[in-house]
């Protein structure tokens, strides 16, 4: 349980990822690293802000995250060290030095599709969701997304009709369900798959933390299917990540109308793979 603490003093500290504390760990053990004065955190690159939480507020952090932990048997911290750590999550440019799972942790490892899209999709949007992420998980494939209205919802809820796996990256803790309305999804999802997080159990959604869990989204996922985006979206940007990851891109195409379709369109444009059908993908 000392090994969770430091990890989880660690993980408290903002802008502190996998890849940095890799390094510092060169240099330094965790258990060494979180008994250092404020002023030595300082000379050795912290930041004042960093070096303060560090010295003064993660452990207690540290022991609220483990009360959570040990309140329920499918609460789960895994560690950026730990076996079950997704491995094309850590070839991400950010990968979180934790991640709080509520569910099966080992769902992690599996391999993995992200369906992404408009928080107001059309009628026919919301289908085709539904339906590739039915078709995807008979298929074997776990679906990743983040929960939100509108395509991601109902990529998760196409995946748990048919007996599939499926996570959920939340921009926020695991203590709280956003939007409330997705409260009876989120616990299915958890049941089925899991909820992930790497923000603490305790922490509110807020606007900022969305964009964030994106990368994460992705970075799960061996490719990203784009049911329907606008042209300035929080989706694009997942798309861009994806790419930026050297991961496959799909796009679904719409009628030139609907400015729901005007993202994925960009996207076709700049190379992502066009695709109609399952059948598209699985031969990618």
């Amino acid at each position: 349980m000392d090994d969770i603490r430091n990890w989880l003093a660690l993980a408290s500290v903002h802008g502190l990822d996998g890849l940095k504390f890799q390094r510092l760990s060169e240099q330094i053990s965790a258990a060494e690293l979180v008994k250092l004065p404020a002023s030595t955190l300082r000379n050795i690159g912290f930041t004042e802000r960093q070096a303060h939480i560090l010295a003064y507020e993660a452990n207690a952090k540290a022991d609220y995250a483990i009360r959570w932990l040990e309140q329920a048997d499918h609460h789960h911290i895994v560690t950026f060290n730990d076996p079950i750590y997704p491995a094309l999550l850590k070839q991400t440019k950010q990968p979180p030095l934790i991640l709080f799972v509520k569910g099966d942790p080992h769902v992690l490892a599996q391999q993995q599709l992200a369906m992404v899209g408009s928080r107001q999709p059309t009628p026919t949007g919301r289908k085709v969701a539904f339906n590739f992420a039915s078709e995807l998980s008979q298929q074997g494939y776990v679906i990743t997304s983040g929960m939100a209205r509108g395509i991601d919802s109902e990529s998760h809820k196409g995946a748990l009709h048919v007996g599939g796996l499926t996570i959920a990256v939340l921009g926020h803790g695991l203590e709280q369900v956003y939007p409330v309305s997705n409260k009876a999804l989120a616990t299915a999802i958890s049941e089925q798959g899991a909820l992930v997080s790497e923000y603490f159990p305790d922490v509110q959604a807020r606007a900022e933390l969305f964009p964030q869990r994106n990368r994460i989204v992705v970075g799960l996922s061996i490719g990203t299917i784009v049911v329907e985006a606008g042209l300035k979206s929080g989706t694009l940007i997942s798309a861009n990540l994806a790419a930026e990851y050297s991961r496959d891109v799909f796009a679904v195409p719409g009628s030139v109308y609907s400015p729901q379709s005007a993202g994925c369109h960009s996207l076709i444009q700049q190379g992502a793979k066009l695709v109609t059908s399952v059948a598209d993908i699985l031969e990618e």
